[in-house]
């Protein structure tokens, strides 16, 4: 394997002129440069990229924490993500937490021992405490999730504007017994489309009703359970409003499965827009977010934050959508 001495040599200058080359100093001449990248070219040098990093304190790596891999929500994001980044000449590692904070905790480790240039969180369950040492020492950047008490820029929607949305839609078609299927966990999106919900039936004169608050995990088959259950009341409700597509389609299985036409006899509204909203029958009507810019904005500002151009925090509201299918209007 050639080294960069083999280089120096064959060129005919020294280590520390090809040093100028790889790292595109102005300091070289031309000439000098093509016979260096001749050499390189002919020896099939490739740097040591990690020992270039290390000396200047940078690895060019960014942590991308999220709950859930599989998720097909955040795929959109994540290549948003990438993107920008390798345009910024950045890769990016996806780190897989299962919303456990010792998984958390152990990827910090890496931005802490300098492994990593900046993070990304997403639904991260660290403390406000954690949180907050980690944004006064490190270049962070939260995306989606977020928390309020804390002064770290975040890239997100308003969420309880988009649940009110939904849930005025469902309310304009006739509907007044609406159900809502949620999820048990500290997000503060769960805590805002649940607060929408809340919301436009109270300013509808419509009396909340407990029963039709039941609770999945954003997957298929807990949507198709807890339809199941709301299908089983003796009152049934004529619409089910989901704060996730993955638990929206799961529903119209439980409602096509016991015989009831969609949106006839029950509607039904997700959330996200994934790319399933759109294959099911019937298509899903759906808060749509702008999943792809919520990643390029969420790394822009990670990489200002890295360049020392950005150091008060910001929140970024990027703005969705209700689109409108066959799972409400006819």
């Amino acid at each position: 394997m050639a080294t960069i001495q083999d280089v120096a040599k064959a060129a005919g200058v020294s280590v520390a002129t090809v040093s100028r080359v790889l790292n595109n100093s102005g300091l070289v001449q031309e000439e000098t440069r093509e016979t260096v990248m001749e050499a390189i070219r002919a020896l099939n040098y490739q740097p040591n990229l990690l020992g270039r990093n290390l000396r200047r304190m940078e690895t060019r790596m960014i942590l991308v924490l999220l709950p859930n891999i599989s998720n097909p929500f955040y795929s959109r994001i994540v290549k948003g993500i990438e993107d920008v980044a390798h345009k910024n000449g950045y890769n990016i590692m996806l780190c897989n937490t299962d919303s456990d904070k010792m998984r958390e905790r152990i990827y910090l480790e890496l931005l802490k021992k300098r492994l990593s240039d900046g993070i990304i969180l997403m639904a991260s369950e660290l403390s406000r405490e954690e949180l907050l040492e980690l944004g006064k020492n490190y270049p962070v950047v939260q995306c989606c999730e977020y928390r309020e008490d804390v002064e770290i820029t975040h890239v997100s929607i308003d969420n309880y504007s988009a649940a009110k949305k939904a849930v005025n839609h469902l309310i304009g078609q006739g509907h007044k017994r609406i159900a809502m299927i949620s999820c048990k966990n500290n997000f503060l999106s769960t805590v805002q489309r649940e607060a929408g919900y809340k919301k436009v039936l109270e300013e509808s004169g419509i009396e909340f009703d407990p029963d039709l608050l039941a609770y999945g995990d954003y997957g298929y088959k807990s949507g198709l359970r807890t339809a199941k259950q709301f299908l089983s009341m003796q009152d049934k409700p004529t619409a089910i409003f989901a704060i996730s597509d993955m638990m929206a389609i799961g529903a119209i299985k439980a409602v096509r499965q016991a015989g009831l036409k969609i949106p006839e006899d029950i509607a039904v509204v997700g959330f996200d827009n994934i790319n399933f909203a759109s294959m099911c029958e019937p298509e899903l009507t759906t808060v749509s977010q702008p999943k792809y810019d919520i990643g390029c904005y969420t790394m822009e500002f990670l990489i200002r934050q890295i360049k020392g151009e950005s150091k008060s925090s910001q929140a970024i509201f990027l703005e969705h959508e209700l689109i409108i299918r066959a799972s409400t209007v006819k």
